[in-house]
């Protein structure tokens, strides 16, 4: 079929008949249809996708709507017949659906609003100039790997469009139409996982159909199975090669000399054999002896972030209205100061920590190689945004009079020292007007966003890449996805997590004691409810997927007595003495949450 020039138009003329009309067809038809689409080869998909562009975002609503709801019926109709597991991937109608599904994803990409050429070049020389680097720098590295032989493969069906997910700021559908909740609900990811490691259909590489909080357990089953072959690998090399077992990647830091010890330690692991990074982490306190099964690594994230991050240390600075940090364009720091917290973000994402990060959201758009643009202003500095917005819709004649602006801008450094710079030659001679305030306004951008922390950004970015340069984390989350799984949320639903929550030690859901704590967590503040996480978990952000993947286990500690309640933070485990009183359990817990830090908690 493919060798005839009108196989195409089949597809389109069946795509138009209103399917939704006739219940048989859509039930029986249809889904046949979808799987002889699938099949067709990427030159075809890609001549669908471009024609289906032009359709629009009504059109485009309605047909993906129509395969969400062929998926749902085909798991509705199927799901627990036969008496055994029913595999959602092994269901060809659902696979085809959800292959049809992707021509239309990427359709709406390439309908919606796209960056203009000129800035796709430019990034893309930017980006293979600093991979062709880093490649270099950890070439003489024990254990380095080629190129791209450990990266994930890209989308075969974007490589043909030639169009990337992060190429389109605003789709013609919403990226959340095109997830099936029900999909999500009973997909076995890591069943999926092993069909996409032998090559088979699998929802990873259709990534568009799955939650945020399923594409984060894709991910974390790949980096453990990535942790795995390292501690293989490392065993191997002792049997074969007589070298000493290094199965972790172990930092052994000084708590009054924290930032220091992990910069050695880990600028050390990335010149001797970066792969190291890719091992487990586990953290040691110089003169404590907590075994670290989570909790010592979570407090130890939370730590470098704190120090880092303090003005005072100069690296970034702080915006009160937005309360978010930026790098410090005239920061003193060296590049190796930037590349361990871009190791340390890493770190977090791979071993699966949410840390206290509040950057502007195109942070997360650069790491994953985009460039900051003028609408990109309007997160990290509101007030520069609205003036420069004014000045692009100002229509008077008299624009040169009024805005009184040349082609030079005024910034300060970190003493508060006033400093220019000419965003083109002869700046302070140029002002701006009609013809070239479009101009003006993309140069500003480009030097906030860009050229004025690139040596800074670009340090950031390497270390954060020694990491994650062979994580699918590209190929599956979008840049606000990862804000989310580096940041965690802030919503803070605690009746989820009450529904999720185990008990241990002679406690039920039922027991006085367990009812006693749930009304008191309820009547917390936002503030004690963030603590009290901080407490139980070692972190007061809340996972991708929400309170309810935490699991926390609340135990029985024993009869009443007077002891503070005690938390186990490796394995999110609440210890609670059966304490006789509401009033009582009252105020022991709140003494817990308000005196603990640091190995206040076990």
């Amino acid at each position: 079929m493919e060798q005839n020039p009108n196989y195409i138009n089949i597809f389109l003329i069946v795509m138009e008949i209103p399917l939704d009309e006739h219940e048989e067809l859509l039930e029986n038809s249809f889904p046949e249809f979808c799987k002889a689409l699938g099949h067709m080869n990427m030159s075809g998909q890609a001549k669908l996708a471009r024609i289906w562009s032009t359709f629009g975002d009504d059109w485009l609503m309605q047909k993906t709507r129509l395969l969400h709801q062929v998926i749902t019926m085909k798991i509705a109709q199927n799901h627990g017949r036969w008496g055994r597991v029913y595999q959602l991937n092994e269901d060809e109608g659902i696979a085809g659906s959800t292959k049809v599904m992707k021509i239309l994803f990427y359709a709406s990409i390439i309908g919606g609003s796209m960056d203009p050429d000129s800035v796709l070049a430019e990034e893309k020389e930017t980006n293979e100039s600093e991979e062709s680097l880093q490649d270099m720098l950890q070439g003489g590295a024990v254990g380095h790997e080629p190129k791209d032989l450990n990266k994930p493969k890209e989308d075969p069906l974007a490589n043909e469009l030639r169009v990337s997910v992060l190429d389109c700021r605003r789709p013609f559908v919403p990226y959340d139409e095109f997830v099936n909740e029900l999909l999500n609900e009973y997909v076995d990811i890591e069943a999926d996982y092993k069909n996409k490691m032998e090559n088979k259909f699998s929802f990873m590489n259709h990534s568009f159909i799955l939650t945020t909080a399923s594409k984060h357990t894709c991910m974390y089953i790949d980096n453990r199975v990535r942790m795995y072959n390292e501690r293989r690998s490392s065993i191997l090399n002792t049997l074969v090669r007589g070298l000493p077992p290094i199965p972790f990647l172990r930092l052994r830091v000084r708590r009054d000399h924290l930032i220091d010890d992990a910069l050695v330690n880990l600028e050390m692991t990335a010149m001797d054999n970066p792969q190291d990074l890719k091992k487990q982490l586990i953290v040691e306190f110089e003169g404590e002896h907590a075994m670290d099964e989570g909790g010592v690594s979570k407090e130890f994230f939370q730590l470098v972030v704190e120090e880092i991050f303090n003005p005072d240390f100069g690296m970034f600075t702080y915006n009160e209205h937005t309360r978010q940090f930026w790098f410090n364009p005239t920061s003193f720091e060296n590049d190796g100061q930037f590349t361990l917290i871009g190791i340390v973000l890493g770190l977090a994402i791979y071993n699966s920590t949410i840390v206290d990060i509040h950057f502007p959201s195109v942070v997360y758009r650069k790491l994953m190689g985009k460039k900051g643009r003028f609408e990109d202003l309007k997160d990290l500095d509101p007030t520069l945004y609205a003036s420069l917005q004014q000045m692009l819709e100002y229509e008077g004649e008299d624009l040169e009079d009024v805005f009184m602006q040349p082609f030079k801008i005024g910034y300060k450094d970190v003493f508060g020292c006033d400093l220019t710079h000419e965003l083109k030659e002869k700046g302070a001679d140029t002002h701006v007007n009609h013809g070239n305030r479009q101009e003006f306004v993309d140069l500003y951008s480009d030097f906030m966003l860009n050229k004025s922390i690139e040596k800074q950004f670009r340090a950031f970015k390497r270390g954060f890449n020694l990491v994650t340069n062979e994580s699918p984390l590209r190929m599956l989350f979008r840049p606000e996805e990862v804000e989310l799984l580096i940041c965690g949320s802030t919503h803070f639903d605690f009746y989820d997590l009450q529904k999720s929550t185990e008990y241990d030690g002679g406690f039920t859901v039922d027991s006085p004691t367990i009812l006693h704590f749930w009304e008191i967590v309820h009547e917390f503040t936002e503030d004690q409810k963030r603590r009290l996480l901080q407490f139980t978990t070692g972190t007061d952000r809340v996972p991708v997927g929400g309170l309810s993947k935490i699991k926390l286990i609340i135990a029985r500690n024993g009869p009443d007595s007077d002891r503070l309640p005690t938390a186990h933070t490796c394995f999110n485990v609440l210890l609670l003495p059966d304490y006789s009183t509401k009033e009582k359990l009252k105020d022991r817990l709140e003494k817990a949450v308000d005196y603990s830090k640091g190995f206040g908690m076990l």
